[in-house]
């Protein structure tokens, strides 16, 4: 599990723009957000990464770095951002699961075509979202085991506004049991 304030695991992917992207090498102003997704099979998934590429340039205008990656590899990543006539957004692709589950993600195997008659990969993980402080260390996070309900970006730009403005710290870092 990943603990607020706390270093994140490496995160080292390619890129379809073809610059490697590296969590503790990004330098964001103030934040970068990851948005793990399950892959080109998801039609949950095109419909949230829309709305991320849409805002994009509103979290970039609060310092917040974003990319979207999944275990996909190259040419499905392509079809992805494609998809979502990515403009802003960075996709990184070929996930090594092992990173995955580092990053707490759950893993589901194939269950063949989705609804829109796509392959699901052998194995892919599911969703998660995670801001992450310049520092390396862990601002927000959320797993899912579906790709149902994810967290709003549009909250999400609100709550970045406030934590900017009231300098809000991470919270869920206590580990200890009390």
């Amino acid at each position: 599990m990943l603990i607020p304030r706390q270093p994140v695991p490496p995160l080292k992917v390619a890129t379809l723009a073809g610059v490697p992207f590296d969590i503790h090498a990004d330098n964001p102003d103030t934040f970068t957000m990851v948005a793990f997704y399950r892959g080109l099979h998801c039609p949950i998934c095109a419909k949230y990464l829309m709305e991320l590429e849409r805002l994009t340039p509103e979290f970039a205008e609060r310092g917040v770095n974003t990319i979207a990656i999944s275990s996909d590899d190259q040419t499905r990543a392509q079809a992805m951002a494609d998809k979502v006539n990515a403009q802003h957004l960075r996709f990184g692709y070929d996930l090594p699961l092992s990173v995955a589950r580092q990053w707490g993600l759950y893993v589901s195997a194939s269950r063949g075509k989705t609804s829109i008659g796509i392959e699901e990969p052998a194995l892919f993980s599911e969703p998660g979202l995670f801001i992450v402080r310049p520092d390396g260390t862990l601002y927000y996070g959320a797993v899912q085991t579906m790709p149902f309900a994810r967290p709003l970006f549009s909250e999400l730009l609100g709550a970045v506004d406030f934590v900017l403005k009231n300098n809000y710290p991470a919270r869920g870092e206590v580990v200890a049991d009390d």
